[in-house]
Parts: structure tokens; sequence; C-alpha cells
């Protein structure tokens, strides 16, 4: 269980209503455990799930500081705080930063804000519209726009410091929708590694790779998340008549085995699955078996790119 707006709340986890008893509280957390027990059937990840649920919301007090969502007497920080707006890490020297373009997150955080409010009702007034006990009630479906933007965010922070050899685009304007995905992409990154068509995603869980694609138990019964890049990203390169190097989809790093999961081949071009904090090793020293880019050709691919990008 981790902080994105998408993940299980620790009722959730525990399995009972938010507004159960103390009680009904403690014997669900009992018998979850029990279940949960590696000895018992259950696995480590299910049952550090648990304890972490019953962390959260086990006393009265942690309870109602976790409903309010305000720190708890434990000194745990409100996850709601990074919802509002993402810091800005301080440059810790004078190297240039790579060249960005774009509004990282943005078209989901736009959709957020219109989609809540339409839930909240007409003619109600929402004070903060990123109140973790606002978004923690909200549908699966709002909160997932708001997790995909938090995704986005921490991605665009991460390749601006690549350095000034980069260049990024952000929220690429496309004209492809699949099941679960928007008319998007995400984030293109050119840089002498090569040329990545990037997707941020966080889908509240654990995904895996099975037959070229990624499936998981949040993941939808009709989404095909790489199909989806790959369809994107042919978009992109047929408008700008360049080739990409990867396609990259990036998961918070708990939400996969390991830090970086080559997938396949879709139309050619290879398909990698990687954890957000292997993403600036895999883009500074590329894919293997992939060429890199320079001179006069990394030149033109950037002109091109730049003649066509469409932003969201």
């Amino acid at each position: 269980m981790s902080d994105s707006p998408i993940a299980a709340t620790p009722y959730e986890v525990l399995g009972v209503n938010p507004g159960a008893s103390e009680d009904e509280l403690r014997r669900a957390y009992r018998r979850m455990l029990r279940d949960a027990h590696p000895d018992t059937g259950g696995s480590e990840t299910r049952f550090h799930a648990v304890q972490l649920a019953w962390e959260r919301v086990g006393t009265p007090e942690r309870r109602a500081a976790y409903d309010r969502g305000r720190p708890t007497s434990n000194g745990s920080n409100d996850p709601g705080a990074s919802w509002v707006t993402q810091p800005t890490r301080k440059q810790r020297d004078s190297r240039p930063l790579a060249r960005s373009y774009g509004h990282p997150g943005g078209w989901n955080r736009e959709r957020y804000l219109t989609r809540v409010r339409e839930w909240a009702g007409r003619g109600t007034t929402i004070a903060d519209p990123y109140d973790p006990a606002l978004v923690r009630s909200a549908p699966r479906d709002i909160r997932h726009l708001l997790a995909d933007a938090l995704a986005e965010e921490a991605t665009a922070r991460q390749l601006t410091e690549l350095g000034i050899a980069y260049t990024i685009w952000h929220d690429l304007e496309t004209d492809v929708a699949e099941p679960g995905s928007a008319h998007k992409l995400d984030h293109i990154v050119l840089g002498p590694s090569g040329l990545f068509a990037v997707q941020s995603e966080d889908w509240g869980g654990p995904v895996r790779v099975r037959k070229g694609e990624l499936i998981g138990d949040t993941l939808g019964a009709s989404e095909r998340p790489m199909h989806a890049l790959s369809l994107r990203a042919r978009f992109i390169a047929r408008a700008a008549r360049v080739r990409f190097t990867a396609l990259v989809i990036i998961v918070p790093d708990n939400a996969s085995d390991d830090s970086l999961i080559p997938i396949g081949r879709m139309r050619g071009v290879p398909t990698v699955l990687v954890q957000h904090s292997r993403l600036p090793d895999l883009l500074r020293s590329g894919l293997a078996g992939t060429p890199a880019i320079g001179g006069n050709e990394l030149f033109d691919v950037r002109t091109r790119l730049q003649a066509a990008a469409r932003f969201a």
C-alpha cells in the first residue's frame, strides 16, 4: 500500500467500510492478518500491507488524523501534502538543465479538477480539491487522473536533470486513445543514447509482464498499456518522420519486481518496463543493443520533432 492517490486505503486493505466501528476494525485486522500471513497461504506483500493499514488507522487518534488527512502522532506525514504542487529540487551545481517543452501532468491535472467537481455535484463548494479526505473518497477513475499527473510530474523532474545534451517534450497530442488511456504521449526524450517514447503510469498496485503486455489486478480488463503506447508513438513518429529507439513505461518502484524488465518488441521497436528510480540510468546509458544518436542526426531529429510537436 503506497501513498498514491489511487492506492488502496487502509479501510480497503482491511475490507471494512470507512464508517466501521472500532471493534469491527479490530476484528477485520485480526482476520486479514491471519489470512495474509505467508504461513497460511498469504504473501509477504499482502501481510505488510495489512500491518501498514493498521498502523494508520488502528487507534482512534491515528484513525481520526488519517481521516482528516493530517500528520499522525507517530510522526508520519500526510501524503496529501504533495498532491497540490510538487516541490522543485534545488540545482546542486551550475550545470545547465535539459531543454524542456510542454506542461507535464497538466492534462491530467485539468481533467482531475473538472471531474472531481462534477462528482461532488453542481452547487457544491470545494474548498480544496486536493484535500486528502476528498481524494480518498472519490471514485477510482478520478483518483487515477491525479495519480498519473503526479507520476508525470515526478518523471519530468528526473528528465530535467539529465543535462543540456537532452531535449524533452511533455504531453504531446496524438489521435490515438485505447481503453484506459488518453489522446496523448506523456514524454519524448531525445539525447545521445537515443529517442525514447515514455509513459508515466501509476495503477496503485503491482504489474507484471505477460505475452508482451502489462497485466495486474489494478488494470482494467481491456487495458493494453504497451499497445496503446506503441500506437501513440507511431503517430508521433509518422508526423515527425523519426524512429524511436525504445518505448518505455515507468511505474513506481514498488510496482514491479525488477528495476528494468525487457518486454519485447512492437513493430520492431524494443519495449521496456522501468522503475521510477532506474529511469535516469536507462536514458543516460541507453538500451543494450540499440544505436546511439549524435552529430547531425541528433540535430535533425530535434528539428523534426520541434516542428511536428502539438501539445495536449
